[in-house]
């Protein structure tokens, strides 16, 4: 028997729902943005249907290295996926002037199953997007690939 760890299912994001992601980014600098990503699992992959930008509710002096969606919003998320028989799969948000890298912030933040896609805006311009998953058993992000489809 093997232990070998078992690797997140890749995210799959159309062309569009990526600019939409970078084009929020952009819009929110320096501050961050952020959002929620509507879609279903799928045995080989997690697909994504809705990006859905969100308010980063963050204290307005933090917002340039933090970002809080409201338990409200996410709740508003959660009903609305499920009216379409969609799953809330996952967060996205940007890192302004910083590698598009989950920070100890986000980690401690997080919640296992979900995917973590963040996108580094450097000086205003989109830059890398990287998706993680949290692991339950070590509390450590791993990288999720995202493809396009």
């Amino acid at each position: 028997m093997t232990h070998e760890k078992a690797h997140p299912a890749p995210l799959v994001l159309t062309s569009e729902q990526r600019t939409l992601i970078e084009r929020e980014g952009c819009r929110a600098y320096p501050s961050e943005c952020c959002g929620v990503l509507l879609g279903r699992d799928e045995p080989s992959a997690r697909r994504v249907v809705e990006v859905r930008p969100l308010a980063n509710d963050f204290e307005a002096d933090q917002r340039h290295r933090r970002f809080s969606i409201t338990p409200q919003a996410l709740l508003e998320a959660e009903r609305e996926s499920a009216d379409q028989g969609l799953l809330v799969l996952g967060f996205y948000h940007s890192h302004p002037d910083h590698p598009a890298r989950p920070s100890e912030f986000d980690r401690e933040h997080a919640w296992p199953f979900y995917s973590y896609v963040i996108v580094s805006v450097e000086g205003g311009r989109a830059g890398e997007m990287t998706s993680w998953v949290l692991d339950e058993a070590c509390e450590r992000f791993g990288p999720q690939p995202i493809e396009s489809r």
